[in-house]
């Protein structure tokens, strides 16, 4: 493990977060021959939240072989869809293949980074007082890092366990006890059915119903496995069938929403054949237009419902007492355990940190009206500063891993113009900024994520800060190498 003491010279550049975003860049800067960086990781191991997520059924919505490296196939996968402990060993492989343990300095936690304009660096302060100084800051936190935990009245009387999904806690006595699951979204949907025939109660509580349509996932064959490793252009076809057939998805999403009335004939289709009763049904059905917000896949997730110890509740909640949950109407519900299946801030970029770019000015007040960044990597009056799965670069119908390749060699690009003009700093220009994020905003207005839904794709505001507005190989094309008359290059 590297040790950086705090009057050591400044690491050429500095990486927050070791998951793929930060391991893949890491790898990209190894290849480039950029051997002076440093990760800091807040917890003890590296996989992003493949590490965090351990819930029951947590597993991933793209297939797995989109969901990986171009640069790093992985011909063993054992299903399609990729469970969650294969996920973390391949983002393992990664860092010990390509040595990059040595790199990383785990359970440092970045509290805050400020910009020194006369050095041209910056310092940035770990949450145990410690100082490190680097030229260039690469922000690799993603964007579903902070659980969302909403404050429900009462609960500081609960006397049984709470805990969200994503701090799952594996000690709390699920066997034959009454859970109450607050939330429907995409980690609610893997893990209730796997909970459900092992309590004796299950209350779901739902705000709004989610759109759920079949997972067409299967184990692969062993001689599917062996036969992609042998021919390894199979695996690349494989790859990059998978990728027309999902990226054809965006038609739906940002050219003609319309569209999405087709994919609608699914979810009715898979709502029937999973909940029989029709009452039940009625309740399950969105008011919202199909892709307004996630759509989720899951194949046990309508059966699960449909068992006779589980209880949808879609009343809202009033308030939470010592061993029940009170609804709005007043019914109240005894229950011993209450799971949060609420996602995460999504919206909140680069919190808690406090970043200080140009003149000591706060990241935070500069996204005072929401998150913005050039082309989801640079923000102006912050030089330096790079973001890997930043603003606007989350997908409705591909794999992250697609849009974090386009971002690597951008940011490297970058790096290299730094290192090899002598250049102080890189810092985008405002009026660059402006023009780009005032055509995503309008871009995003022909979307289906504006026709009539709340979502944690936006601001409080109902700003789109999370999700890009096109094709993914659109947002390749304007990523493939930087126009560097954007940026006020300082020497």
């Amino acid at each position: 493990m590297t040790n950086t003491s705090p009057g050591s010279a400044a690491v050429r550049v500095l990486i927050i977060g070791a998951g793929f975003a930060g391991l893949g860049l890491a790898i990209r800067l190894k290849q480039a021959g950029i051997d002076d960086f440093l990760i800091l990781e807040k917890a003890g191991d590296v996989g992003g939240c493949w590490r965090e997520n351990r819930y029951p059924g947590a597993a991933c919505d793209v297939p797995s072989h989109l969901y990986s490296f171009s640069f790093e196939p992985k011909a063993d996968w054992s299903r399609k869809f990729a469970p969650q402990a294969e996920i973390l060993d391949y983002a393992r492989h990664c860092a010990d293949k390509y040595g990059l343990r040595e790199r990383i300095r785990f359970h440092c936690e970045v509290s805050a980074a400020g910009f020194d304009e006369a050095a041209g660096e910056w310092r940035v302060t770990c949450a145990n007082g410690e100082e490190l100084r680097a030229q260039s800051l690469v922000c690799a936190l993603g964007q579903l890092s902070r659980p969302l935990i909403p404050h429900l009245p009462g609960i500081e009387r609960f006397k049984g366990r709470a805990f969200h999904s994503a701090q799952w806690d594996a000690e709390a006595p699920l066997e034959g006890s009454r859970v109450a699951v607050v939330g429907t979204g995409a980690s609610a949907i893997q893990f209730v059915p796997q909970i459900a025939p092992k309590v004796a109660e299950l209350l779901l509580f739902q705000r709004s119903a989610a759109y759920v349509i079949p997972k067409p996932d299967r184990p692969y064959a062993d001689w599917e496995r062996h036969l992609k490793a042998r021919l390894p252009w199979l695996q690349r076809l494989d790859r990059g069938l998978k990728y027309v057939q999902h990226e054809a998805r965006a038609l739906a999403f940002t050219v003609f929403p319309p569209l999405m009335k087709v994919m609608r004939l699914s979810f009715h289709r898979h709502l029937r054949r999973g909940i029989p009763d029709a009452g039940l049904r009625a309740r399950l059905e969105p008011d919202y237009p199909l892709g307004c917000k996630r759509i989720l896949i899951s194949n046990d997730y309508y059966p699960a419902l449909a068992r006779s110890n589980v209880k949808l509740v879609d009343t809202g909640i009033r308030e939470v007492t010592e061993d029940a949950i009170v609804t709005r109407d007043g019914q109240r519900h005894p229950v011993d355990t209450l799971i949060y299946g609420t996602g995460f801030a999504a919206t909140e970029f680069l919190a808690p940190m406090r970043v200080q770019g140009l003149g000591g000015r706060e990241l935070n007040q500069a996204w005072k009206d929401g998150a913005e960044a050039y082309k989801g990597i640079s923000v102006s009056g912050f030089p330096n500063l790079f973001i890997l799965y930043g603003p606007n670069t989350n997908l409705g119908h591909s794999s992250i891993i697609y849009m974090l390749e386009s971002q690597f060699p951008y940011v490297l690009a970058c790096l290299q113009r730094i290192r090899r003009e002598g250049l102080k700093y890189l810092d985008v220009k405002p009026q660059v900024q402006q023009r780009f994020n005032q055509h995503l905003q309008h871009e995003l207005g022909h979307t289906i994520w504006e026709r009539g839904c709340n979502s944690w794709y936006k601001t409080a505001s109902g700003r789109n800060t999370v999700n890009w507005p096109g094709f993914t190989f659109r947002y390749r094309q304007l990523t493939r190498q930087p126009e560097f008359a954007d940026y006020d290059c300082i020497r």
